[in-house]
């Protein structure tokens, strides 16, 4: 076994994907997330928070219901896993010094609430809003919106008032952010940044009133395989046919007679794919895996029909990164931002 553990790096991606994540002997003390946790640990210092949240290895980012610590996703513990998880879902998230910042700040967000209880507040309530509000099964999140900071991908302060709350924390909490000045027009987010101030003031120096150290579903305890965890995890991000890609892919592409000698759609769409693919996940906030597969859906809906473009080139470039922006869009679902367990 511990020779196993030493040698899984230079395993090809087949056989890396039938060891199970508690097989990995992962530490996450031994890895650079030991450099960004104590980075964390120190802006809270900085702002007088007594509270440190613990953290642990897992297979996604989250902070448990009543835990004041925070998982970190096994992946950013070891180069080998980070490069498996490019592969496997297309994006590392957290895998940038920044990003991963940004996640554990939000992270913070949770567990600082957690530990002060902060959400029973009545004036947080009037502020956010109930944290006892069932999560959504989906969101349309409204991009123009002023009444939310934007602080991670998908305006994901407007998914719940826990969410609102720990974005709205993160913001604040960020070294030199200029919250003050960034949201200065944006009257009702900066009367949450100037509250989630207020409140930050008033438990600076005290002890937190949970201080559990318990950590779940920590990876030593994750029996299933690599294989199976990434099969669940694209399963997540998965989109639904779309009833109107037919009608919308007629508009772009046909299977008339006259365009036989055109590009087939599906070779045209394989052909900008990764191209598309990055640029529409920035822009909508969609995880790259489900856009990838809506491009994917047209690929294969257009095979089956024999499409070919029927349309300047450069135009029918322009028309698919609406077609797949406004197909992604709807097809943006989401119920917790870590994967079930």
């Amino acid at each position: 076994m511990a020779k196993r553990r030493k040698n899984w790096a230079r395993y090809d991606d087949e056989r890396l994907l039938d060891l199970r994540l508690c097989d990995l002997g992962l530490k996450l003390e031994r890895s650079p997330l030991a450099i960004y946790s104590r980075r964390l640990h120190q802006e809270l210092e900085d702002r007088g928070i007594r509270h440190k949240p613990h953290f642990w290895l897992s297979s996604e980012w989250f902070s448990p219901d009543g835990i004041p610590g925070i998982a970190i996703p096994f992946y950013l513990a070891h180069p080998r896993l980070m490069k498996l998880e490019r592969k496997q879902m297309l994006e590392v998230e957290g895998g940038t010094e920044g990003e991963c910042m940004r996640i554990l700040r939000h992270e913070a967000g949770h567990a600082i609430d957690t530990a002060y209880g902060l959400h029973r507040r009545r004036r947080w309530r009037e502020i956010f809003g109930s944290f006892r509000q069932p999560y959504p099964d989906a969101y349309k999140p409204k991009p123009n919106s002023r009444n939310y900071v934007v602080h991670l991908d998908a305006w994901y302060a407007q998914a719940h008032p826990a969410e609102d709350f720990a974005e709205t924390f993160a913001v604040w909490l960020a070294p030199r952010s200029r919250w003050r000045t960034r949201y200065r027009n944006w009257y009702a987010a900066l009367r949450k940044l100037e509250y989630v101030d207020e409140l930050m003031h008033e438990i600076a120096g005290r002890p937190a009133a949970v201080r559990s150290r318990e950590q779940v579903y920590p990876l030593k305890n994750l029996k299933m395989t690599l294989r199976q965890h990434y099969k669940k995890k694209r399963d997540h991000y998965a989109v639904e046919w779309d009833e109107y890609y037919d009608r919308d892919l007629a508009r772009l592409f046909s299977n008339d007679k006259q365009h036989a000698a055109r590009p087939t759609a599906a070779s045209f769409l394989r052909g900008i794919r990764k191209e598309i693919r990055e640029r529409i996940a920035e822009w909508t906030g969609a995880h790259p895996y489900t856009v990838d597969q809506v491009i994917r859906d047209l690929i294969d809906r257009s095979r089956e029909k024999k499409l070919r473009v029927a349309m300047p080139v450069n135009q029918a470039r322009q028309e698919a990164v609406m077609l797949v922006t406004v197909h992604t869009m709807n097809c943006m679902h989401w119920t917790h931002r870590e994967i079930p367990l």
